[in-house]
């Protein structure tokens, strides 16, 4: 089996992030040394006792007391030659096939958040199964929200059923591509074996992966024992995962931007070599969560214009090196889906997908320094993501656009209104909102004069009491059977 996966014969419509380089090219060279120095020269603290005995048969300087591994400059060398360059996460539909790699830009959720402010009242409330099944039904609407990374959970799971309940009440209710963290080596065995009766087999399930798995790594430079034996098992089974680090400027990472991306970038790129040692060919997806610390109140933020300036530099370093990137963006600090919710989810949103970022999640729906959700920010967001790909997708310039022939017919002091041209491009050469507001204010005062957030709930509810889910009752139930963990409606 190849994962270098091209969908052939697939007709995709593809983002491409090109416009925004915050990095020379002498800033990638240098951002590229650093990375070989802190894995050859500096290591890695592995606590996995499997990894380590890995790293040492393959080469690697492996201090058993420390537990400290330093990596050579070959195996980083075939590692980074054997990761596909490009990995597909397909979707139970072709529209919602992902091929991540080099510039392409997809956005989608992500999180791993307790918190929700409920459609109906507005209050903070725990997170429950209900809101895992709501979510993923409201992004499956969603049209500029291209895959889930599972963004919660549900406080009436624990870490030995939790695993299941968020794959089964994500996969029954959208076809998108679905990503997510697990808690348990026994729940990695339960999602792979619920997702593989629905692909029809695990064969099938691995050919074409409509699920994929977080693992991480611990900033500074740790691989923690039990996500990184959650590495070595997904890696064996050949299902695509992605890698992060998580390192805060100024806290767990160096409060330079630079530095940070250099540690970052090393950190995942170890649990990278380590997934190719195990299965050479295995998908995976270099990436961060970097973000940083606030230092006046030493209080991890996530809404600062730097982390789109951090996962804008990594874009260019991954296009580099060849690697498919997981990146971070979109996120917000504010309490509730306000101004500063929607100006700081923009702004990370445009700058890392203009830089070519892959596959950025977190994107929609995030709140209070990534602690709390909002039904209503997923819609908002939605609306910010496609203002963000109308803006990556840039000027088309051909004869067509340029127009000579129909400015020409249409002459001095004409009118365009009613011209084919004009039919042919409006509903495309401009991004039709679905929250917006651009009606006259008298007719928006007669409307009841509501803000934003408040058309977007009304949105949310109308979907979540409309929209269809993605498996029928009977499947659901079906389903639902094979595990007697799974928290049914």
């Amino acid at each position: 089996m190849t994962h270098e996966s091209i969908l052939e014969g697939v007709e995709m419509n593809e983002l491409r992030g090109k416009d925004y380089k915050p990095l020379s090219e002498n800033d990638l060279d240098s951002m590229e040394d650093a990375v070989y120095r802190l894995l050859t020269d500096t290591g890695m603290e592995v606590n996995s006792k499997k990894a380590r005995d890995i790293f040492a048969e393959n080469g690697a300087e492996v201090d058993e007391g420390s537990k400290r591994v330093r990596l050579t400059a070959a195996m980083i060398d075939d590692a980074l030659e054997s990761t596909p360059s490009n990995v597909t996460l397909w979707g139970r539909e072709e529209e919602h096939h992902l091929q991540v790699g080099e510039n392409r830009v997809y956005f989608g959720t992500g999180g791993t958040v307790l918190n929700v402010l409920d459609l109906e009242t507005g209050e903070k409330r725990k997170i429950e199964v209900e809101d895992v099944a709501n979510i993923s039904l409201l992004v499956d609407y969603l049209d500029n929200i291209d895959f889930l990374v599972i963004p919660v959970y549900p406080q009436e799971c624990e870490d030995k059923n939790v695993d299941v309940n968020r794959f089964f009440h994500s996969l029954k209710n959208t076809k998108k591509h679905i990503m997510g963290g697990i808690y348990s080596t026994e729940g990695i065995d339960e999602v792979i074996e619920l997702a593989s009766e629905m692909a029809g087999g695990r064969q099938k399930l691995q050919e074409k992966p409509f699920i994929s798995f977080i693992t991480c790594v611990m900033s500074p430079l740790v691989m923690d024992e039990t996500y990184t034996d959650f590495l070595i098992k997904i890696a064996g089974e050949g299902l695509p995962l992605a890698i992060p680090a998580e390192p805060l400027s100024g806290a767990t990472g160096p409060m330079t931007i630079a530095g940070n991306i250099a540690l970052m970038a090393a950190e995942s790129i170890a649990g990278v070599v380590l997934a190719q040692l195990i299965n050479p060919g295995t998908p995976v997806l270099f990436a961060s969560t970097a973000s940083a610390l606030d230092m006046k109140q030493a209080l991890y933020i996530t809404g600062e214009i730097e982390m789109g300036l951090m996962h804008a530099g990594l874009a260019q370093l991954a296009q580099r090196l060849e690697l498919p990137l997981y990146s971070t963006a979109g996120m917000s600090d504010a309490k509730v889906p306000d101004i500063q919710a929607g100006y700081e989810s923009a702004m990370t949103n445009l700058i890392t997908g203009l830089a070519g970022a892959n596959f950025i999640h977190d994107a929609a729906g995030l709140l209070e320094m990534c602690q709390t959700v909002a039904y209503e920010k997923y819609v908002v967001d939605n609306e910010i993501i496609g203002m963000a790909k109308r803006a990556i997708r840039g000027i088309e310039v051909n004869d067509d656009t340029l127009a000579l022939d129909t400015i020409e017919k249409v002459g001095p002091g004409g009118e365009f209104l009613t011209d084919e041209h004009t039919y042919r491009h409006m509903k495309s050469e401009f991004f039709q909102p679905q929250v917006s507001d651009r009606k006259p204010r008298e007719k928006w005062e007669e409307d009841g004069s509501k803000k934003a957030c408040e058309r977007a709930r009304e949105i949310a509810r109308e979907v979540l009491a409309t929209h269809e889910p993605a498996l029928s009752t009977e499947e659901r139930k079906r389903l639902a059977g094979l595990n007697d963990k799974i928290i049914t409606e």
